[in-house]
C-alpha cells in the first residue's frame, strides 16, 4: 500500500512563510496552479511582482537528482535557450541554493521547494504554418546543449525496466474492475510484448538529456516563440522522445506534422530517422505507465478528484481497445519497416 503522499500539512499559511523565510516578502495573494505531481503555487510579492514556487512530492525525487535538473535548466538559460529556471535561494549556511527547505515546526515535515520566475504564455497554435518548424528548431537547441553530457543522477528511459514495472505495479494496487482485468491484462501484456521488441529490433539507443515530458501543455508560446517550462520529468533518453508527443492524427497528418518539426530541429542536431518508428512503442509505454502512475497516487486526494473514470469499468474497458489498436500500429510497422510516421 502506498503511503500518504505527505502534502496534508501544506497549507496556504505554511507556503507563504516558506517563501518569507526565503526573502521574498509575499503580499498574501496565493493561488494554486494545475499539477498533479507536484503542488505549484503562483505568489504575489509585496513589490509587485510574482513568482512560482513549487513544493516537491515528498519521496519521488532525491536531493542530487532534483538539483541535477536545476543545474540543466540553468545550463539551458545560460546556452539562451528560452527555459525557466529556478531562482537562487538563501540556504542554512549563508550560501545561494535553487533547492529551499521549510520546516514549520519541530516534528513537522520538512517540505523542499523552488522558486522561478512567473512567465506567461499561451499553447502554440500547430495550425500556423512556422509553428511547428519553430518548436523544431526549439527542441534542436536544447538537445544541443542535451549532447553535452550526460545526467549521473535523473533516471534513464528503460522500456525493458519500466514496460513490465507499470503492467505490474498495475497488478499489485488491485485497481483493475475483476470483469475488465482478463482482456485488459491480455492486451497490456502483447502491447508490451510489441513494444519491447520494437526496442530490440532499434537496438542500441543513442541517449541524451531531455525534457522528458515535451506536450503542448508544457510549452508556452509567446511573442518571441517557445518557451519550455516543467523539467521535473527531465531523464536520459532518445530524442524521438522530446518530438512525438507534440504530433497527432493520422499517419500522412503526422508525417507531414513530424516532417517540419525535424526541418526545424536538424538546423541544430542531427536526428536518427530510425527513430520515427519508436514513436508508436513510446506511445504504448506511456499509456501503460500513466495508468500505473494514476494507480500509485490514487491516494492523493487531488486524483480522484481529477481523473473520475480512472477505475471503472469504462475506463479499462477504453485502455484495453487503445492497448489493441497500439498492437495492430506495432505490427503494421514492423511488418513494412516504416513505422506509422513515414519518410516522404
Amino acid at each position: 500500500m502506498n503511503q500518504r503522499p505527505g502534502y496534508q500539512a501544506l497549507t496556504p499559511a505554511l507556503v507563504l512563510d516558506a517563501l518569507d523565510a526565503a526573502g521574498l516578502r509575499p503580499d498574501g495573494r496565493l493561488l494554486q496552479l494545475n499539477s498533479y505531481e507536484n503542488r505549484v503555487y503562483q505568489a504575489f510579492l509585496e513589490d509587485g511582482q510574482a513568482v512560482v514556487a513549487k513544493f516537491y512530492r515528498p519521496g519521488r525525487w532525491s536531493d542530487e537528482q532534483i538539483l541535477e535538473e536545476h543545474a540543466f535548466a540553468l545550463e539551458l538559460a545560460a546556452a539562451e535557450v528560452p527555459v525557466i529556471a529556478p531562482l537562487q535561494l538563501p540556504a542554512a549556511d549563508g550560501s545561494a541554493t535553487t533547492l529551499a527547505r521549510w520546516q514549520p515546526a519541530p516534528g513537522q515535515p520538512a517540505y523542499r521547494y523552488s522558486v522561478s520566475p512567473r512567465c506567461a504564455g499561451r499553447e502554440p497554435e500547430l495550425e500556423q504554418p512556422e509553428t511547428l518548424h519553430r518548436l523544431g528548431r526549439f527542441i534542436g537547441r536544447l538537445h544541443a546543449v542535451g549532447r553535452r553530457q550526460p545526467f549521473q543522477h535523473r533516471v534513464t528511459l528503460d522500456p525493458a525496466r519500466d514496460g513490465p514495472a507499470a503492467l505490474q505495479r498495475v497488478l499489485a494496487l488491485d485497481v483493475l474492475s475483476p470483469h475488465e482485468q482478463p482482456a485488459w491484462l491480455d492486451a497490456a501484456r502483447r502491447a508490451l510484448d510489441a513494444l519491447l521488441a520494437a526496442f530490440d529490433r532499434h537496438g542500441p539507443l543513442q541517449r541524451l538529456r531531455l525534457h522528458g515530458d515535451c506536450h503542448l501543455g508544457n510549452v508556452l508560446w509567446r511573442d518571441a516563440g517557445p518557451h519550455v517550462v516543467d523539467l521535473d520529468d527531465a531523464c536520459m533518453g532518445p530524442a524521438v522522445q522530446d518530438l512525438w508527443m507534440l504530433v497527432s492524427g493520422d499517419a500522412a497528418t503526422m508525417a507531414a506534422q513530424l516532417n517540419r518539426l525535424l526541418a526545424g530541429y536538424e538546423e541544430w542536431c542531427d536526428f536518427d530517422p530510425r527513430e520515427r518508428r519508436l514513436i508508436e512503442p513510446l506511445r504504448t509505454l506511456r499509456m501503460l505507465r500513466h495508468s500505473a502512475w494514476l494507480a500509485e497516487r490514487w491516494i492523493d486526494p487531488a486524483f480522484p478528484a481529477a481523473f473520475v473514470e480512472f477505475g471503472t469499468p469504462a475506463y479499462w474497458s477504453q485502455q484495453t481497445a487503445q492497448l489493441r489498436e497500439q498492437v495492430e500500429a506495432m505490427a503494421a510497422a514492423a511488418e513494412d519497416g516504416s513505422g506509422p510516421v513515414v519518410l516522404d
